[in-house]
Formats: structure tokens, C-alpha cells, sequence
């Protein structure tokens, strides 16, 4: 898929039905970047890989992003922070298109998915406390609906969706693979 085609999809389609962990707990507010870069004339979706001495989510696949701090003006603002931070992305490289509904997640946080296009290469500098490895997905492969795995398991009585992406040696899962799949959902035809 182009940038355009995307782009184009992107704007005019309504967001899939919310289908995210409802709670009734105060939840932790954080952010994350999804963002698309354009390779050969193909979107791919950067993502990450948490190193596995961290004590929450170790070795897990995530996009780059995390708590919103006081000094961040919006949601937006913390994603961009975070991915600067974490690998290095400018944020004047990124050209943000929207904002997805907050994800609620088991672990006790509200997450606001931010969705960018990143204008130009750039040279990933991975922040080692928070970052093994950068790698990324082509979009094409992510919209392929056999390549996106949805499961239902039951907690405290309420049955919840879990979504499971594979590709090459990556394990995708969880609220990444969930908002792999809305943004998937949502621009497919």
C-alpha cells in the first residue's frame, strides 16, 4: 500500500467498533507512535522489540511510547517525546494524521494510540533501557486478515479478545496486535 492510498483510506473510513478491556480502575495514562514509513514505495509499520531485563513487558513487541508526563501539552506530544527518546525518531520528521480512542489494558493503562507517517529516513539511535531492536512490518502483510489472530479468553467472568500476530521471528501480541488490527480493520476495503 502507498503513503497516498493510506492516507486516502485512512481519512475516509470510521473507526471499527471499540472493542478494548473495559475497567472501572483509575488507569495510568500513556501514548504510543504508530508509525508508518515509507520503503520502496510500501508502507511498514516501525515497531519494537522491550529488552528483556525490564520488569514490565520484557522482550514483548511494542510500538515506540509510554507514560504521559507533566511537562507533555497532549497525548500527541508524549508519543513523539517517547519515540525520540527511544529511537531516536525527530519529532519534526513525523506528520501526525490522527488519534485513536484510548485503549484500556489489563495492566492499568489508557493508552492513546497517535498515528504518523514518517517524512524522511532517519538514522535509529535505540535507547538501550528501553529498546533491543527496531525492526518493521509491511503494511501489506498486516492487512492480510489471515496474518492477524483473534482469541477470546475469560477474566474475573468477562470474556475479552486477545490478538496474535506472527511474522518472521517476531511474536506480536496483546494491545500492540489489537491496534495493529483496528488500524487494519479500519483502512481495509
Amino acid at each position: 500500500m502507498t503513503l497516498d492510498e493510506f492516507k486516502r483510506r485512512y481519512a475516509l473510513q470510521v473507526l471499527p467498533s471499540d472493542d478494548a478491556p473495559k475497567t472501572n480502575r483509575v488507569l495510568r495514562q500513556a501514548a504510543v507512535l504508530i508509525a508508518l514509513i515509507e520503503k520502496e514505495q510500501e508502507l511498514h509499520l516501525i515497531l519494537t522489540r522491550r529488552p528483556t531485563h525490564l520488569r514490565a513487558h520484557p522482550g514483548q513487541i511494542s510500538f515506540p511510547g509510554g507514560k504521559v508526563e507533566e511537562q507533555d501539552a497532549d497525548r500527541i506530544a508524549t508519543a513523539l517525546r517517547e519515540a525520540f527518546e527511544e529511537i531516536a525518531l525527530p519529532t519534526q520528521n513525523v506528520d501526525i494524521l490522527g488519534q485513536y480512542p484510548l485503549f484500556n489494558t489489563f495492566t492499568g493503562f489508557a493508552i492513546a494510540p497517535i498515528i504518523g507517517i514518517v517524512k524522511e529516513d532517519f538514522e535509529p539511535i535505540l535507547d538501550p533501557g528501553e529498546v533491543d531492536e527496531l525492526f518493521t512490518v509491511p503494511l501489506t502483510f498486516l492487512l492480510d486478515p489471515a496474518n492477524r489472530i483473534v482469541k477470546y479468553f475469560t477474566r474475573n467472568g468477562t470474556t475479552y479478545p486477545v490478538y496474535f500476530i506472527s511474522y518472521e521471528e517476531y511474536f506480536i501480541w496483546g494491545a500492540t496486535a489489537a491496534m495493529i488490527d483496528k488500524i487494519c480493520r479500519q483502512i481495509s476495503v
